[in-house]
């Protein structure tokens, strides 16, 4: 019961405790004087020698003392809780009190007065708030999902140069600008349904548009390596919207997470991705940790797994994904790429990635191992390897090994974050239908990324490396000898990031690719190049990304 409710109940107690007419020999008359002469206010209780802690009304009293101060004593410095209260001492205290109260309700009306503009206008804020709301939880589109989009628009260009010649000897460099020299505008299109039910689960659903299937920065132009990593709409259905992503996240426990989905790629089921470059993509092999035979990205059907331990830093993923999850065939065509689809069956384009990484809050280290079908249909693909490496991959299954690290100064500045990586790939043909019995191939990257370039926000990265190459090759036949594989080239670029509003980026961006034809940059015969003819590409852009 509140102070105030107490203070009217009282008379009424007071009045059923004591009798209804008393006479002057009834009253204590001096008690009632010495009472109300203690003109000394009381403002703590220990101020009362015969108080104590035990005493069952101590915090009552106490409550009455501190936080009203009306509660005053006898003259000896006594309380007296025990002794019986006469009327007219319960008349003084309740006066007392309520003189009290009095005070602080014309304190808090004063400053209501005062206030009173300040507080109209709070009120109508409020009610406009709760109006909006409101409104907000009628039309929203749902509870427990949340849209981020991202659109990206491409204007650029190649030039190409060197002396080698075509299959039918024609130059090189001008066959490359009759099929992709021209000068292109794409775009590339995510719309994403982040969705949580418990809030710390995610369903992931991606929605992805794009027009690059004739350009140069795909995987179908002229040289593959150009490709960048926005690059989408390449497999007949450009311009269509199709589902990118489509997989579900939830914890086991406290250092355990899971992910299954019909649509699901190799990085969302790693703890770590082992790279801070780039912060903003250009060419594809640049996004790949320097190693994308492990870190292929082979994106169907699957499901992993992976612990995490936040004190210590280390993680432990598993995975297991099929590009033609989606096809219930599971008797695999003879010949290369013959593959029907299934998953673990001999026509399922599996890969299976294994990876322990160690992470602190501004450098990393993993290695990761990852087994994929190539033959049929998984693997890698133009934008991260030359030809000959790309249709080595294709002929066999392969084990894939990366080591990446990376670094970031603990303040921006002139130091940069640096990221590199090493891949290595081993290529079995397992039945005897390729041209290749065996091959191994090779890569490597250096990332280098200024944060506040220049201007805070603005980013500035460059990055050199070697595109997946091959290093040895075992044929089938005598018919090509023992003779060795020229398949090594470079891969260079260098953008600087404009952040124009939170939202909007503009990155103009060179890169130049030294030899991206490889072993087959000479056309007089399919595995016969010359190290010494050259063929080169150079090309220039500029990037312009929506984020929403």
């Amino acid at each position: 019961m509140k102070l105030f409710q107490q203070l009217l109940v009282a008379p009424a107690a007071l009045g059923l405790m004591a009798p209804m007419a008393a006479n002057a020999a009834d009253l204590d008359i001096k008690g009632v004087s010495d009472y109300s002469a203690s003109s000394e206010q009381v403002t703590s209780i220990s101020q009362f020698q015969d108080v104590y802690p035990t005493d069952w009304a101590y915090q009552a009293l106490s409550n009455l003392i501190e936080r009203y101060g009306c509660v005053a004593g006898y003259p000896s410095g006594s309380y007296l809780g025990n002794r019986a209260m006469t009327r007219f001492e319960a008349a003084a205290l309740l006066n007392a009190c309520l003189d009290r109260i009095t005070e602080v309700t014309d304190e808090l009306r004063r400053l209501l007065n005062e206030f009173e503009q300040e507080l109209a206008i709070l009120k109508g804020r409020v009610d406009g708030l709760e109006a909006r709301v409101g409104e907000l939880e009628a039309t929203q589109f749902s509870t427990t999902t949340k849209l981020v989009g991202q659109t990206s628009f491409v204007i650029g260009a190649n030039t190409y140069g060197g002396d080698a010649d075509d299959i039918h000897g024609k130059d090189r460099d001008e066959q490359a600008a009759n099929a992709s020299g021209a000068t292109v505008f794409n775009y590339d299109m995510r719309l994403e349904l982040n969705t949580s039910f418990t809030g710390k689960d995610l369903l992931k659903t991606r929605l992805r548009a794009g027009n690059f299937a004739e350009s140069p920065f795909g995987s179908n132009g002229y040289v593959g390596l150009s490709a960048m990593e926005v690059a989408f709409g390449e497999s007949g259905d450009e311009n269509e919207v199709t589902v990118d992503r489509l997989w579900y996240q939830f914890p086991l426990g406290e250092e355990f997470t899971a992910t299954i989905g019909g649509m699901v790629r190799q990085d969302n089921m790693l703890a770590v991705w082992p790279s801070n470059y780039p912060a903003e993509t250009i060419i594809d092999f640049f996004t790949y940790a320097g190693a994308p035979g492990a870190y292929s990205l082979t994106k169907g059907g699957g499901a992993g797994i992976w612990w995490d331990d936040n004190d210590s830093g280390w993680s432990i993923s598993a995975s297991y994904v099929s590009a033609n999850a989606d096809n219930g065939n599971p008797n695999r065509k003879d010949g290369v790429n013959g593959q029907v689809g299934g998953i673990g069956t001999d026509a399922a384009a599996s890969n299976g990635t294994a990876q322990i990484a160690y992470a602190d809050e501004r450098w990393g280290v993993a290695a990761a191992y990852s087994y994929t079908s190539g033959d049929n249909g998984a693997g890698l693909y133009a934008g991260n390897g030359t030809p000959l490496a790309v249709q080595a991959a294709g002929m066999g299954t392969t084990n894939s090994y990366g080591l990446s690290a990376w670094w970031a100064p603990e303040e921006t500045g002139w130091f940069p974050s640096i990221s590199a990586g090493w891949g290595y790939n081993d290529v079995n043909d397992n039945d005897d239908s390729a041209v290749f019995e065996s091959a191994t191939s090779q890569s490597w990257y250096v990332g280098l990324q200024w944060q506040d370039a220049f201007i805070e926000g603005n980013v500035l990265g460059a990055a050199v490396g070697q595109p997946t190459f091959v290093t040895d090759v075992d044929y089938d036949d005598n018919d090509h000898g023992d003779e060795n594989v020229a398949d090594g080239n470079y891969a260079f670029e260098l953008w600087y990031k404009f952040q124009v509003t939170d939202n909007i980026s503009v990155t103009p961006a060179i890169f130049y690719l030294s030899r991206p034809l490889g072993e087959l940059t000479d056309g007089g015969g399919h595995f016969h190049g010359n190290d010494d003819d050259t063929f080169n590409n150079f090309g220039g852009l500029v990037r312009t990304t929506f984020k929403f």
